[in-house]
């Protein structure tokens, strides 16, 4: 019964997903989305440290169980617009609800920048965000979780040359882990 279930939730996934018109990011929307996040806490700091970063407007994500996440963004060397890129994930796993959110990645270094830029990269299982909130409090922290209005979650370090950031836009979903994010650059 469980998997019959499971297969035709698959199924309605599949189809909301595939029903959602996402179009593709626009570097003004990038930029808009950037100059977000470069006045939240330290990760202006980051910003300026980074050799690259890709940047997404927006990303869906929903899940019961099974779930799955799309978004589009821009890719940049040195501020300047080099490509574009596209991001999607599948989990299995304890997670409910959907949300939507922009994220940033950024690269240290020009190594970890030409790994990403490869054509294909994926996060590992035990990737993880930052979570970022607006607001006076508007804090950044590693746990991967999602974080409320005017809540902090630990402090922002660079991993195996990248950090990540997210920033809620709406929606509530339990479960915010990046792990099995794939990515699929495409340069200008």
């Amino acid at each position: 019964m469980f998997k019959r279930i499971a297969q035709v939730f698959i199924l309605l996934l599949a189809s909301v997903m595939a029903s959602f018109s996402f179009a593709a990011a626009s570097n003004a929307d990038c930029q808009e989305t950037l100059k977000q996040f470069h006045g939240l806490g330290d990760t202006g700091k980051f910003i300026d440290e980074a050799y690259g970063y890709a940047v997404f407007p927006t990303i869906g994500k929903g899940g019961i169980g099974i779930g799955g996440a799309f978004g589009e963004g821009c890719v940049y060397r040195g501020g300047v617009h080099v490509g574009s890129v596209d991001m999607g994930q599948v989990s299995i796993g304890l997670q409910l609800g959907g949300q939507a959110f922009s994220q940033l990645v950024l690269m240290r270094d020009k190594e970890t920048f030409d790994v990403f830029t490869s054509g294909s990269f994926a996060f590992g299982a035990d990737a993880s965000a930052v979570a970022l909130t607006y607001g006076a409090n508007a804090g950044a922290g590693t746990s991967g979780a999602s974080a409320s209005a005017g809540e902090q979650k630990g402090v922002a370090r660079w991993f195996n040359g990248m950090a990540v950031f997210t920033l809620a836009k709406g929606g509530l979903m339990y479960e915010a882990a990046i792990g099995g994010q794939k990515f699929k650059y495409t340069p200008n």
